[in-house]
């Protein structure tokens, strides 16, 4: 076992040298708790963003999020939000400030969809 123990502790000193990779897409990451309201677009003639309540949602710690249907699970890489199990299936968000996200749209671009997070759950 000596021998072992010898060749060990080098190994374990170049593992910890050796920075760890990023994940892809970017740093891992979570959003701010609380409340998440989604609008799209308004005019000039109306208000400035028409709710889409049935599109709400809060995070509720780490990783999680709730709406009305039911609960799920996120992942946070980068700037881009995809949640990952739940009534939010499949969905992706970019994240464009701390409190704003941006629905992305089939192509990868922006879509029309804006969510706002409001203090509190």
């Amino acid at each position: 076992m000596p021998r072992l123990s010898l060749l060990i502790a080098p190994i374990a000193i170049l593992a910890a040298t050796v920075p760890a990779d990023a994940a892809p897409g970017g740093p891992l990451g979570t959003l701010l708790l609380g409340h998440y309201t989604c609008e799209t677009g308004g005019d000039a003639l109306g208000p400035t963003g028409i709710h889409q309540p049935e599109r709400d949602f809060s995070i509720t710690r780490g990783s999680s999020y709730r709406t009305d249907s039911g609960r799920g699970i996120y992942l946070l890489t980068g700037d881009r939000v995809t949640f990952t199990s739940g009534p939010m299936e499949g969905q992706a968000f970019r994240r464009v400030r701390e409190n704003f996200l941006r629905v992305v749209a089939t192509d990868g671009r922006d879509g029309e969809l804006r969510c706002i997070r409001r203090r509190g759950l």
